[in-house]
């Protein structure tokens, strides 16, 4: 992913959805313990939305692999563990959050709708795989580095990967599509 400087002189803006975080006793990792290390990295204009991490800011770097890396360093130095984490741009998660509003209103019976971020984008065999992995409890859909997962009424509320299909994914954290659309709503 490129991006550049704004027509109107602005740097670009990003949100960074982080993976397991707030889970136990030792990754603990609060918003604002979390903004403090994205602005120490040298990120401006840090926001997070509430405490499942996720994190808005802007930077005039170009490269998302080169973010994504810096912030994962700042993470591991601040917190002693590491935090993966997958960098869109504002532009990409509005996009996100439309396709999940779409893929919704195509299918108004699903219990649960679940999307998940993904480092890199899956080969297209993969893709395949994953798509296929249809049951009565739901289906995956992906486009590029984002998979949804559309849960209809056969899921198991509690249920983890009904589809089994985390593991094809590779690094990937999820939000519900509720949460997706709140960020997008409120930053993009």
């Amino acid at each position: 992913m490129s991006t550049t400087i704004a027509d109107d002189g602005r740097m670009p803006t990003y949100v960074a959805f982080l993976r397991a975080i707030n889970l136990g006793a030792n990754r603990k990792f609060a918003k604002d313990d979390i903004r403090r290390a994205v602005e120490a990295a040298g990120f401006t204009e840090v926001e997070t939305h509430i405490n499942t991490g996720n994190v808005r800011f802007t930077t005039p770097m170009r490269s998302r692999a080169k973010i994504e890396a810096q912030l994962e360093a700042a993470f591991a130095e601040d917190r002693g563990f590491d935090v993966p984490t997958m960098v869109f741009t504002t532009a990409e998660v509005a996009g996100i959050a439309a396709e999940a509003a779409t893929l919704g209103d195509e299918d108004p019976e699903l219990a649960r709708h679940y999307i998940y971020f993904l480092k890199d984008e899956l080969p297209a065999a993969t893709v395949s795989q994953v798509e296929g992995l249809a049951s009565d409890a739901g289906r995956m859909v992906v486009r590029g580095r984002v998979a949804h997962a559309l849960l209809g009424p056969a899921y198991q509320a509690g249920q983890v990967d009904p589809l089994n299909a985390a593991k094809l994914l590779g690094v990937t954290t999820s939000r519900n599509r509720t949460v997706v659309s709140a960020i997008a709503e409120k930053w993009c």
